[in-house]
């Protein structure tokens, strides 16, 4: 989740996104799961949420404390005014979320573990009480973070750690706060600041346990949706500028990658025996490496945030990247059949999350392996 933000939408390395399972699946669950290592990763995320809730104060506290820095001051005005547009123009819910900041003292909200056998791009999944299996587990603490992925890799995954700077809790804790704003993303160029909020909202309309590849792509389709519309309303010239900038790096970086991934994809399907596959992978990941320097000398002016992610890029990444994006056009036709309505569209996405899995991909024009 971006690597300031390489959410990739994906909220990538970077964002977002969205650890739902932890203190949902704690509170639901924790009395209920046998196993020691269960119980001690649960109340690891009980402890961790409660932590940041307790640091967290209403934004109109820090508006008025004369301690406050001012360009801070200034971020959370902006924030605020965000936050009431997502409830009067994009129709997001309206409650407590992003509506107090926290300083965490730390560059993300959690870490998150992904992974993903040798040859091939599914991700691994955990399975949690009331959400379901989601495709990654998230640790406050990056050293266990850091340690799983290596107990992983020691079974044979390809695995990545990658910093998370905002999780959903789905609105399910609006009584003890909500969401708040960070300090892992409160300094986001405008666009992003306002995509952010946006798409951490919107997993509080519609959630199909289990389908993470929906619920982020359907996430991702709001937060394009809306940041665009933000900006156009509301962006100072120089905001929009620098959003194109960014956006358009962005894409191109997401269209190699799922480039990529099609070609790893196809070739992980094929006949060749395992030893063709691994030799055949090494050069495909060589050529994608090839193809961000090119893209990196030639359009992006010599623009370094993504070189972390290439010099790690494994399965586990690319399946994560896709996890974002694969069915997000699917929800931006959607959207456009519903002719920009809000709530419609909000209706048509929690119907299709009540839905059998293969009707959902079949609504969004997506193949099922996907």
């Amino acid at each position: 989740m971006r690597m300031r933000r390489l959410r990739l939408n994906l909220r990538g390395p970077g964002r977002r996104a969205g650890t739902a399972a932890l203190l949902l699946a704690a509170l639901a669950g924790l009395a209920g799961l046998a196993g020691c290592a269960s119980v001690g990763y649960l109340a690891h995320s009980v402890h961790g949420h409660v932590s940041l809730l307790r640091q967290a104060r209403p934004v109109p506290e820090w508006l008025g404390d004369a301690s406050t820095p001012e360009p801070l001051r200034q971020r959370l005005a902006l924030s605020q005014r965000m936050r009431d547009y997502a409830v009067s123009e994009l129709k997001l819910p309206d409650n407590a979320s992003y509506r107090r900041y926290a300083e965490l003292g730390r560059p993300a909200a959690v870490w998150n573990v992904v992974a993903a056998p040798e040859l091939e791009l599914k991700l691994r999944t955990w399975c949690f009480p009331v959400v379901g299996c989601v495709g990654y587990r998230g640790y406050y603490d990056r050293a266990r973070a850091e340690a799983e992925a290596e107990s992983l890799r020691a079974q044979g995954y390809e695995a990545l750690v990658y910093g998370v700077p905002a999780y959903s809790t789905l609105g399910r804790l609006d009584w003890l706060g909500g969401d708040p704003l960070l300090n892992t993303f409160i300094n986001y160029p405008e666009g992003e600041l306002a995509r952010m909020i946006f798409h951490e909202l919107s997993h509080q309309v519609a959630y199909a346990a289990g389908d993470t590849v929906f619920n982020e792509s359907f996430a991702t389709a709001v937060e394009r949706i809306g940041g665009e519309r933000w900006l156009r309303e509301h962006g100072s010239p120089e905001a929009r500028a620098e959003y194109a900038k960014f956006d358009r790096r962005r894409r191109e970086f997401q269209a190699l990658v799922l480039d990529y991934r099609g070609r790893l994809e196809a070739l992980y399907r094929s006949e060749l025996p395992p030893e063709g596959k691994r030799a055949r992978k090494a050069e495909l990941f060589a050529q994608l490496r090839e193809e961000h320097q090119r893209l990196k000398r030639e359009r992006w002016d010599g623009f370094a945030g993504y070189d972390a992610w290439f010099a790690r890029a494994n399965n586990a990444s690319l399946g994560l990247v896709a996890a974002y994006n694969a069915l997000v056009p699917g929800f931006e036709r959607l959207f456009a059949a519903q002719q920009g309505d809000f709530g419609r569209f909000y209706a048509e996405v929690r119907r299709l999350a009540e839905a059998p899995r293969e009707e959902r991909r079949r609504a969004l024009g997506a193949d099922e392996a996907r």
